[in-house]
């Protein structure tokens, strides 16, 4: 296939990249700067501007681009940024495929959302029928996902991927903690009783490619293991995993105080479930969050010459 790719440069979009690179797919990235490197195409999705001459042919476009949630307190500056990061750049994609004639347009979309879509549903499984919660992120997720509307209005597939932090060494989720675990400072965060959507990293890849390759999938999809835990129990994984204790528990004031809105968001119960990705027979190499954990925190092996 030759795919269009948006956000190739963060980090999942980085490996996923090579991945389908290495399954033989032909990858275009999108940069925001002028280039003429092959495998390169110019836009400005700020402006709205994406030649259609990039898109036309492509059998897919995947979008993950938008700044990173967790970088940042939420100040009013930066939940624009958050929201304009999204919003433009799938607003940019979507109304570029719906100008395209009907025979060069890309079959699909696969359009990056999350599982903050769901908002609070404390001890409920909630599957991709349950509506959008109330919460900041719900309703970022929420306009997020419509503005991909061109694009299905005009035919194409768009895969929803409503995807929950991931575990990796490397992620936004176990990248500022494990050094603190490590430093005997792990702890569950309020109460540790509210459950976690998660998916191992190498899981979220393996079911991206197998959304590009079913044809019959569409709408959202939850990206999360079948198998959610709760604070606590991910908390303990982790301290067992790093040999070091976890006693302490954040009172959710301290949270607040510290970082602010976002707090709100650590501190929620999504019982999120793969309804989709399981009916359609997906096998997970990591259900549990121990294996994962343990995959995601073993060294690789040292090359030999």
């Amino acid at each position: 296939m030759r795919i269009v790719m948006s956000g190739a440069s963060g980090f999942l979009g980085t490996r996923l990249a090579d991945r389908l690179s290495r399954s033989g797919h032909e990858i275009v990235r999108l940069v925001r700067r002028p280039t003429d490197r092959p495998g390169e195409a110019t836009w400005d999705p700020a402006q709205g501007r994406l030649d259609t001459e990039v898109l036309a042919g492509a059998d897919a476009v995947i979008n993950l681009s938008g700044a990173n949630i967790g970088d940042k307190r939420w100040t009013a500056a930066y939940k624009r940024v958050l929201r304009s990061s999204r919003i433009d750049t799938t607003d940019t994609i979507a109304r570029t495929i719906a100008r395209l004639p009907e025979g060069e347009r890309p079959r699909t979309l696969l359009q990056s959302s999350g599982v903050g879509w769901y908002g609070e549903t404390g001890e409920q499984e909630v599957t991709e029928e349950a509506p959008a919660g109330t919460t900041f992120l719900a309703d970022l997720s929420r306009v997020w996902e419509a503005a991909a509307h061109p694009a299905e209005d005009a035919g194409t597939r768009v895969v929803l991927l409503r995807t929950a932090p991931t575990i990796d060494a490397g992620g936004s989720l176990l990248k500022p903690l494990v050094p603190l675990f490590k430093l005997g400072g792990g702890a569950r965060i309020g109460g540790g009783k509210q459950w976690m959507a998660w998916i191992a990293q190498e899981d979220w890849m393996a079911a991206t490619e197998f959304l590009l390759n079913r044809e019959d999938l569409a709408g959202p999809v939850n990206m999360v293991s079948p198998i959610p835990v709760r604070n606590e129990d991910f908390t303990r994984d982790l301290a067992r995993l790093l040999h070091r204790p976890a006693l302490l528990k954040v009172p959710g004031p301290a949270l607040d105080l510290v970082i602010g809105e976002m707090a709100g968001e650590a501190q929620r119960s999504q019982r999120v479930l793969p309804g989709v990705l399981s009916g359609a027979g997906f096998v997970w190499a990591y259900p549990r969050m121990a294996d994962a954990l343990a995959a995601a925190l073993t060294p690789e092996p040292a090359m030999t010459s």
